[in-house]
């Protein structure tokens, strides 16, 4: 395994937060040299700083590709954490629907969900599951999930809508996994109704949000702990100004806005908070 010096920390470090927003610092030195070597060693490389040479020299931004999702955690789970869906099942999807819903019964209710660091896809299906058991019938609804994320490997994975059983284990209930996937081969796919439910695409959240327009919930859980404080305050302003004005943000559990960005104020339901704007 290649090592990595003190000075390639600092020029790799720096070149990571530069393509993606995530600040590692001289502390990662195993992360780094675990999660890169073998892409170092793929591409031939002497050290670090020839990494970095070829990674900067790559006009087809391969390797640039390669380091972030890499880089990027990608640790998720269907119903992470259960607390956030619990809260969407209970008060939030209840609120918005009575919220939302028009008085012409020809108009449908308009409802738009953005998760913001959706890495391969399990959040946002999981939302989609919540939100097709309290429904059941959803004709008289137009629903738009989105989710976002900065590797290239995640994003597709989750528009493939495939896993493995190792990670259809991970938190999803037996009863689920008949209702809403179905077999091939080794692995599970989602099926047609729910993947018809969510859009997957690649998106860094230190981009502007252009081009958006407004969403009624936006989560964003688990992904500004690896921001600089600076770069929170400006992603959590921009997640402001494209939340509705009784919009709700979900953040992780280990989470908090405090001296983050006063535009949110903290609201609980039972055992979990959620953000709304003041």
């Amino acid at each position: 395994m290649l090592k990595i010096t003190p000075e390639e920390i600092k020029l790799i470090s720096k070149y990571i937060y530069d393509i993606s927003g995530i600040y590692l610092d001289e502390s990662k030195k195993y992360l780094l040299e675990t999660r890169l070597n073998a892409i170092a060693e793929e591409q031939g490389c002497s050290s670090y700083q020839d990494f970095y040479n070829r990674a900067k020299a790559d006009a087809t931004r391969t390797i640039e590709r390669k380091i972030i999702d890499a880089i990027s955690t990608n640790e998720t789970l269907f119903f992470r954490d259960t607390g956030p869906f619990e809260l969407l099942q209970h008060k939030i999807f209840p609120e918005l629907i009575d919220a939302r819903t028009p008085k012409s019964p020809l108009l449908k209710t308009h409802l738009k969900i953005w998760s913001a660091a959706s890495s391969t896809g399990q959040e946002l299906y999981s939302v989609a599951i919540v939100l097709q058991e309290l429904l059941k019938d959803l004709s008289t609804y137009s629903v738009k999930l989105m989710g976002t994320d900065i590797s290239d490997a995640a994003v597709a994975q989750a528009s493939s809508g495939r896993y493995n059983k190792f990670e259809i284990d991970r938190g999803l209930a037996r009863d689920k996994l008949s209702k809403y996937f179905q077999p091939m081969g080794q692995m599970w796919k989602v099926n047609d109704q729910l993947r018809a439910m969510v859009n997957f695409r690649k998106f860094n959240l230190m981009s502007p949000f252009t081009g958006f327009g407004k969403f009624d919930i936006v989560l964003c859980r688990n992904v500004a702990i690896y921001f600089t404080l600076e770069d929170r305050k400006k992603l959590f302003n921009k997640i402001a100004d494209v939340l509705e004005p009784d919009g709700y943000l979900i953040i992780g559990s280990t989470e908090s806005l405090t001296g983050v960005c006063p535009r949110f104020i903290p609201k609980r339901h039972l055992r979990s908070i959620f953000y709304q704007l003041t």
